[in-house]
């Protein structure tokens, strides 16, 4: 039976191949998201990992708590469905008249998506960090792995076949030796620090806030919308009701450009009267769970790798909180890796493969600093928020068009054509290198049963999808036999039948799965005729690879790719 043959969302077959559980070839360091995606991603591509952090516990702390649409899909291909379950939808913002609990007006905090069938999660979701960990742990428990707490990296070497890590614990050093290692560790990290890697940009004095998670009752004050007093041009507060702190819980933002932020940050009581100042209605404050003082740092490597040692997440780039993308970035950061750095580690595709996680992410971080540093400004010139305008920030139109591991042999090249990495989201226009699309209601048929499907359920951290678009069997064969020679743990071969092919089982001794669009979403999705012999590779990552012909451009795709093609 083909290790594909009975995907579906909820139990999956992972290829736990060459697990090493005694000395695993990658040491991650820092179990925040980035660093617990990376592992997770690792560890479903069967590369057994170490993680470890510094800190004695779990962190607290709602902190960055968007999670927007791709990030949404991301974790759907990690099979992990409690972020959209558990994560609640953006609440509405209101805001009210100086002084009063007089509703001024009530929008949207951020542009709303209509639902397409390409696009399952259009709703961004808010999931607290705290939480987020929480989920992404006990997933990491599924393979018997946990993160070693209280572990902290003290420096490391690296040499042509791997890095030598020193690492203290209860005052008691270790040697570890591996073959890789993940900096994870933050903006104040060692890894990115003892690396060598520059971090150039700004720290701006002008935009500092106190967040934190707090427990309160306000008189008037429903749990049903994100409450704003003030403006952020001088002074703001806002109160975000979160059930995750508690029943009476909130996430809080203050900013106060008239007094000094760091001693308020360290007082309880200044906090509490901060809070009080802003809403005029009687507050019984309970506790104050966990605080925070922000400044905007807006900085970014100038690579993200160098040798055997890699960063991701906050120890690559940081950057206003505005646009909510920082959290999205750092395990995006880390699922483009985690593909590249398993087919490496298996063995079937060369090192040269671990470059392309640099060049493709360095102008999409750099673009994204661009986009969060003009919203800020725009808060501090205005006091307004431009995020609901922005449809760039639900981060659908990222893209790494100009990869030189992706191929499209249908887009024409323009020279000199101007990278635009962190686009909008267009129905109407695929290249390679785009985000791949889903489409629901396709039909699995050549078993015993048919079964409905989505594309989405098919794509997965630790295989190439390829979907070839045919009219009939026939013409997919000669497309699905070029595919023999590629190892099949890593490469799942689909054909896409258009609406009008028989729904009675098809047998097909070359694909994985075969596919009825009964209702047109695939082909409408994927801008592919009826009559029409289309392929595309979609990696891992749920990136189209490429958009080819037929055989030949598979080939040559996979070349790019892998050792033996």
């Amino acid at each position: 039976m083909s290790l594909y043959t009975d995907l579906n969302t909820s139990e999956l077959v992972i290829p736990l191949v060459h697990m090493n559980y005694t000395h695993p070839p990658v040491l991650i360091v820092g179990a925040g998201p980035a660093g617990l995606v990376a592992a997770l991603t690792l560890l479903q591509n069967g590369i057994p990992v170490r993680i470890i952090d510094k800190d004695p516990n779990p962190r607290i702390g709602q902190r960055g708590s968007g999670i927007w649409p791709r990030s949404l899909e991301l974790f759907n291909f990690l099979n992990v469905p409690e972020v959209n379950n558990l994560g609640k939808p953006i609440p509405l913002n209101r805001s009210y008249k100086p002084g009063t609990l007089e509703v001024l007006k009530d929008f949207a905090m951020v542009l709303e998506m209509e639902p397409t069938p390409t696009v399952p999660f259009h709703i961004p979701k808010l999931i607290g960090q705290q939480l987020l960990d929480v989920v992404l742990r006990r997933h990491l428990e599924k393979f018997s792995f946990s993160v070693e707490m209280g572990t902290e990296l003290r420096s490391f070497k690296q040499e042509e076949e791997g890095v030598t890590a020193v690492l203290a614990k209860n005052g008691v050093l270790e040697t570890f030796d591996t073959k890789w290692m993940i900096g994870a560790d933050g903006a104040k990290g060692v890894v990115r620090k003892q690396l060598g890697l520059t971090f150039l940009g700004e720290t701006r004095d002008d935009f500092c806030i106190i967040t934190g998670d707090i427990c309160l009752k306000g008189v008037g004050l429903d749990r049903v919308h994100w409450h704003q007093f003030g403006t952020w041009q001088e002074r703001a507060l806002s109160l975000r009701p979160t059930d995750e702190v508690g029943e009476d819980g909130w996430q809080f933002f203050i900013t106060d450009r008239e007094v000094e932020m760091t001693k308020i940050v360290q007082s309880e009581e200044l906090i509490f009267e901060t809070i009080a100042s802003f809403v005029p209605t009687e507050i019984t404050f309970n506790k104050l769970a966990w605080v925070s003082e922000f400044r905007a740092n807006i900085r970014m490597v100038n690579k993200f790798s160098e040798g055997r040692v890699f960063v991701v997440g906050d120890a690559a780039h940081v950057h206003s909180p505005t646009g909510g993308q920082g959290l999205n970035s750092s395990v995006q950061d880390a699922f483009n890796l985690g593909w590249k750095l398993a087919l490496v580690e298996k063995g079937l595709a060369d090192k040269s493969l671990l470059e392309t996680y640099s060049s493709e992410r360095l102008p999409v971080i750099s673009e994204m600093l661009e986009i969060t540093t003009s919203i800020l400004n725009q808060a501090i010139t205005t006091g307004g928020i431009a995020a609901r305008h922005n449809p760039k920030l639900s981060m659908l139109g990222i893209n790494c068009r100009f990869s030189n591991i992706v191929l499209d042999e249908f887009a024409t090249p323009v020279e000199g054509k101007p990278i635009n990495a962190y686009g909008v989201l267009d129905e109407g226009h695929l290249e390679a290198g785009d985000r791949a699309p889903d489409a629901p209601n396709v039909l699995q048929v050549g078993r015993r049963e048919s079964d409905v499907k989505t594309l989405f359920s098919l794509y997965r951290p630790w295989y190439h999808t390829v979907l070839v678009f045919a009219p009939s069997l026939v013409d997919a064969t000669p497309i699905l036999g070029t595919l023999e020679a590629c190892d099949h743990s890593v490469v799942c071969k689909a054909v896409v039948l258009p609406s009008s092919a028989p729904v009675t089982p098809i047998a097909s001794s070359c694909a994985d799965i075969v596919l009825v669009d009964r209702e047109g979403y695939a082909y409408s999705a994927y801008l592919v005729e009826a009559n029409e012999t289309k392929v595309f590779v979609i990696r891992p990552d749920g990136v189209i690879g490429a958009i080819v012909h037929g055989a030949e451009g598979v080939k040559k795709y996979f070349s790019k790719i892998f050792l033996d093609v």
